[in-house]
């Protein structure tokens, strides 16, 4: 097997954004409980419900994508649906980096950067 670190990655940010996913349309008004005071402060205070909905989508695609890439690895070594799951993780970090710095919570921009090094080495793997 060729494409283990590779499945690897895969299967950490498909559980990672599929679960992110699960949480917030099971729980979305817990979420919004805690995202809405979390961003007052902000520019984006009123349209939260919007922003958390469209990452909500990016993580689904995410999430999808390096599922399917997972099994596309090992069917037929194809590295389409992975190589797009990954970016599309790194691109959901990247909105969720933004909002950490933008709500100045630095500890929980930490935490996404932390994430951001398997999705980006995904993306190098996967290209």
């Amino acid at each position: 097997m060729n494409n283990t670190a590779s499945v690897l990655v895969l299967v950490f940010l498909a559980i990672t954004f599929l679960m992110s996913a699960h949480d917030k349309i099971f729980h979305w008004n817990d979420n919004m409980a805690w995202m809405k005071p979390h961003f007052e402060k902000t520019f984006v205070k009123n349209y939260v419900p919007f922003l958390v909905g469209f990452l909500l989508l990016f993580e689904l695609i995410a999430g999808i994508c390096s599922s399917i890439g997972v099994v596309e690895l090992y069917v037929n070594g194809g590295r389409l649906f992975g190589f797009y799951g990954a970016v599309y993780s790194c691109i959901s970090l990247l909105m969720m980096l933004f909002g950490q710095r933008l709500a100045k919570d630095y500890d929980g921009a930490r935490t996404i950067a932390i994430y951001f090094v398997p999705a980006i080495l995904g993306v190098f793997w996967l290209s």
